[in-house]
């Protein structure tokens, strides 16, 4: 008689819950905003990221502009953006990003970007021509950048943050006992000290992380006091969602309540601002804590 082959089954991926769920981009400003990113042939993390919110951003007129390409050269174990030798350099870029938003009308924009460790000034050129030419067609627009490790190329890093952006924000992404799994290419300290760098030169300064990926509250809670030591002034928390099946699964999914109380407990360890919830990313209202 004929047996079939014995299947191991994985076990399913873990359910999200309901605190998750995220409308379906829709409406005419999601149209309008989705027409000016094709038009001028730009990168927005929004989409590069999977982001879950793009909906209500771009809904709402809004959104982050990832420059210096489509390409990372780092591959960290949670992001969605895809990984390699960048092919492109494109110097016109700080033209068509400073022209988007000033027919977007944002009074806050926010720019990031991929890493670009092939490049000797980590692409800060770029960066500064961006936020120089912005702030040329749109003297209103307050800019926020959320910038990538410089890898301790320290003069790369005062070009990226001298051209007139008020924030300044880098993200740590998770707590110390997780970088080697999940920043492979990242080191902790130098991601603090270039913050604390940042703050040296005068700018107002915000970093994020994830959790959901296996850290403890006691790891939370060091994160934000190494981050309060090294100058930082705004805090983002948020989910970590897994983006495909070849990124790091879900170690758990954190109830709003929990979110809560990191809030609580960051502004009164001394943060300016927490931004903290299931569905926040770095660039999640980051007009509010101006």
């Amino acid at each position: 008689m004929f047996e079939l082959p014995i299947v191991e089954q994985k076990e399913p991926r873990r359910k999200k819950p309901d605190w998750l769920r995220v409308k379906l981009p829709i409406g005419e400003s999601y149209k309008k905003v989705r027409k000016l990113v094709d038009s001028y042939n730009l990168h927005t993390i929004c989409q590069s990221g999977s982001c879950p919110n793009m909906g209500e951003c771009w809904g709402a007129g809004t959104a982050t502009f990832m420059i210096l390409g489509n390409t990372c050269t780092r591959s960290c174990s949670f992001c969605a953006v895809k990984t390699g030798r960048p092919p492109e350099y494109d110097e016109d870029e700080p033209r068509r990003v400073a022209e988007a938003i000033q027919l977007m009308g944002v009074k806050h924009a926010v720019i990031t970007s991929v890493n670009r460790d092939e490049r000797k000034d980590r692409g800060a050129e770029i960066w500064y021509q961006t936020v120089k030419q912005t702030k040329e067609l749109t003297p209103g627009t307050t800019i926020e950048t959320l910038i990538p490790d410089v890898r301790a190329t320290w003069d790369a890093l005062e070009r990226m943050i001298s051209a007139g952006q008020e924030v300044v924000s880098h993200n740590m992404e998770t707590v110390e006992a997780l970088y080697r799994k999940v920043r492979p290419q990242a080191k902790y300290k130098r991601s603090l000290e270039q913050i604390q760098r940042t703050k040296d030169f005068g700018k107002r300064t915000k970093s994020g992380i994830m959790v959901g990926l296996g850290e403890t509250d006691e790891q939370v809670f060091k994160i934000m006091d190494d981050l309060l030591e090294h100058g930082c002034d705004v805090i983002t928390i948020g989910q970590y969602l897994q983006p495909t099946k070849m990124h790091l699964e879900v170690d758990s999914y954190v109830h709003p309540d929990k979110f809560a109380e990191y809030k609580e407990v960051g502004l009164k360890k001394g943060f300016d601002f927490v931004e903290s919830g299931p569905l926040v990313r770095s660039s999640y209202h980051a007009e509010r804590h101006l």
